[in-house]
């Protein structure tokens, strides 16, 4: 395969969507790589390291594309590099149509153009494609950033410490949603040396909250109907609402930093910390709204800002992933390289089959078709 990786152009966006070690691999099994120059600077990956791992590089974005198969991206393209495409090629990256229209416009200017448009954020949840997963690894990133994010606006240690000047007690953080971020947040937080607690819908969410070291909130409230059979949380009903904020609100005026991480796929995100839950929290407290890209699940929440509410300091950090933009990528470029592993046969041609459960539940566009 020709396969095409080009520079993002995307608003706060570092990532690239293969790094060197990726583009070795490839080239090895007989592919030919073209990287638009400068696609990895942000993200730390020279263009001197893509030629030594056997790329050939592109001036711009039109001769990377130029004859190509395959074109990886990070974020969805916009008009302009759409129109780069070539008639027939594939289009990796993450798509997210649902999110604005200018992402179905593309969706249906790429199906004009007969590119099959494969969205990376619906890798289905199976045992066979956890390697492509590109929500998970990328997840794992923001979960881990978040918590410094909040210990560095936190006015108090993370750890206890017993010094000559008296001890000093450790903070308490509060984990929303056990998903991948959360499971990461955890873990860092506890690594920092915090008390942590969690909260979680799904029953599956106790052992795991537990076995890392942190404390479940309201366990009693988790039921095994909680979550969609790829894992996730469903949307609740109103009476289950009220309890989960009950329990939120029972918890979270004793701590000092609230990381909260609930989503739900193709829906905005669960409004789970109120303005008046904020009201009861310590002054000097922080919530880093790691869903804030989402709409965000505190109420106080503004995506990009970083505001202060009773005296508490509430974040909303974006695509936070690209603020580590070394591992993110790297752990991004694995995720591609094998999903275009498994769109090659054992020769290295491309292989596109929309019957595969893989490639078809990935396939927005197809044959001329915007799919479901």
């Amino acid at each position: 395969m020709r396969i095409a990786v080009l520079k993002e152009t995307a608003e706060r966006e570092r990532r690239v969507a293969l790094t060197p070690d990726a583009v070795k691999r490839l080239v090895a099994a007989g592919h030919q790589v073209v990287i638009e120059r400068g696609a990895g600077a942000a993200a730390y990956a020279a263009d001197a390291d893509y030629e030594a791992a056997g790329a050939t590089l592109a001036a711009d974005a039109a001769a990377a594309c130029q004859g190509a198969e395959v074109v990886a991206k990070v974020q969805r393209p916009t008009a302009a590099e759409a129109a780069l495409l070539p008639r027939g090629s594939v289009l990796v990256a993450l798509l997210q149509p649902a999110q604005s229209a200018e992402g179905l416009h593309l969706l249906a200017d790429l199906a004009q153009r007969g590119v099959t448009a494969l969205a990376l954020e619906r890798v289905p949840r199976i045992t066979r494609a956890q390697s492509m997963d590109v929500l998970s690894s990328q997840a794992t990133v923001a979960g881990y950033k978040a918590v410094l994010l909040a210990a560095s606006a936190l006015p108090r240690f993370l750890p206890m410490l017993t010094t000559a000047a008296g001890n000093i007690t450790p903070a308490k953080a509060l984990v929303l949603g056990a998903g991948v971020a959360g499971l990461q947040a955890i873990a860092t937080a506890r690594r920092l040396g915090a008390v942590v607690s969690a909260f979680d819908v799904r029953a599956a969410a106790r052992e795991q909250v537990q076995s890392l070291g942190a404390r479940f909130v309201a366990a009693e409230l988790a039921a095994p109907g909680a979550e969609t059979a790829g894992g996730y949380a469903r949307e609740q009903a109103a009476d289950e609402q009220a309890r989960t904020l009950a329990a939120i609100a029972g918890a979270i005026a004793e701590m000092d930093l609230v990381i909260s991480t609930a989503a739900i796929p193709g829906r905005p995100a669960p409004r789970l910390v109120t303005a008046e839950m904020v009201a009861t929290m310590k002054p000097g407290a922080v919530i880093v709204d790691v869903a804030a890209e989402t709409g965000g699940n505190c109420e106080l929440t503004r995506p990009g800002e970083t505001v202060e509410a009773h005296g508490v300091t509430i974040m909303g950090p974006l695509n936070l992933p690209s603020t580590t933009p070394a591992h993110a990528s790297a752990m991004f470029g694995r995720n591609v390289l094998t999903l275009l592993q498994h769109l090659s046969t054992k020769e290295g041609a491309l292989q596109l089959d929309v019957s595969d459960e893989i490639t078809g539940a990935m396939a927005l566009t197809h044959d001329g078709q915007v799919r479901s």
